[in-house]
């Protein structure tokens, strides 16, 4: 079972992922993003991994598609706490180079310690890197 939650914050809007993000379960997010598009809002959108638990093709395409759409309205997508299980995917199809990642959502509000090129997995000091002979 797949849910979005969405909470404001005076620095952004924070989009809780819980579940499974893929064919089945993408529309949420879509529909997610539609509302949040249609405001007149600035500040950054989070996406919170904490609770994700998987993502397929479908969900890499919806979190481009929607780090395209705020793109072109002066805004930025951030990942926040990307679990390991995740974070493999992310690394193994660009994402950490292409979205902003960050340990945690308070993190990612403030808009500090970003990394590219690397994705932090939730509860772990380390960054998630593809192993020796393995190609990102």
């Amino acid at each position: 079972m797949f849910a979005v939650a969405v909470r404001r914050d005076a620095r952004g809007v924070v989009f809780t992922l819980r579940g499974e993000l893929d064919f089945d379960s993408v529309v949420q997010l879509h529909d997610a993003a539609e509302r949040e598009l249609g405001r007149r809002d600035a500040g950054p959108v989070v996406v919170d991994c904490a609770a994700l638990s998987f993502c397929d093709s479908s969900g890499v395409s919806a979190l481009i598609r929607l780090a395209r759409q705020l793109t072109a309205r002066d805004r930025e997508l951030r990942l926040a706490a990307v679990p390991a299980s995740v974070s493999r995917l992310f690394s193994l199809t660009g994402l950490d180079q292409l979205f902003a990642v960050h340990r945690d959502v308070a993190e990612a509000l403030a808009g500090v310690a970003a990394g590219r090129g690397m994705v932090v997995a939730g509860g772990s000091d380390e960054p998630v890197r593809p192993s020796e002979g393995e190609s990102a």
